[in-house]
């Protein structure tokens, strides 16, 4: 039987340029938002005191955008980064140019905006993506730059392997 183990893409195959667009979206709920930014210590009235809210000039909460930018980032995850990064090194140039309201649906989209080999870690490249989302009616609503270190296949097989070598009887 042929086994398949669900992963993200090694560094050889992220390509320059290649839009990844992740799909289901996610539908953004009151609940979310509330336990999103009470477990994070955000008690912003922005996103929990709909009385208030509505006095602003959004006449209504918006979801944490903390919330979204993890949203955004955990859409990518089965696409392209499962298994396969080794750490996030950094994000930029985050931005939210639209807010997103409760019952609104995040859709996410990720380009290869650069890459290289490293030149400290052997097998292993840094990435440049950029994550833009976009609400149900297509608006950006978030963006962000992130930088990430990745494995390259040959690498990653061999610390695998390596990993998985039953020790010699003399280490025992």
């Amino acid at each position: 039987m042929r086994e398949v183990v669900q992963r993200g893409l090694y560094y050889d195959e992220l390509e320059t340029g290649a839009l990844y667009r992740h799909r289901p979206g996610r539908t953004l709920t009151e609940a979310d938002d509330v336990l999103f930014s009470t477990l994070t210590m955000n008690h912003q009235a922005l996103h929990l005191d709909a009385a208030w809210a509505a006095t602003q000039p959004f006449g209504q909460r918006l979801m944490n955008s903390m919330m979204t930018l993890s949203t955004l980032v955990g859409l990518s995850v089965g696409q392209i980064t499962q298994g396969t990064i080794v750490a996030n090194l950094g994000f930029r140039e985050v931005e939210f140019p639209h807010p997103v309201f409760h019952g609104d649906t995040l859709y996410g989209e990720t380009e290869v905006v650069d890459k290289r080999l490293s030149a400290s870690r052997p097998g292993q490249g840094v990435v440049t993506l950029e994550h833009r989302g976009r609400n149900q009616d297509g608006v950006l609503v978030a963006r962000a730059v992130r930088t990430a270190l990745f494995w390259t296949r040959a690498a990653h097989e061999a610390h695998e392997g390596a990993r998985d070598a039953p020790a010699d009887e003399d280490d025992a």
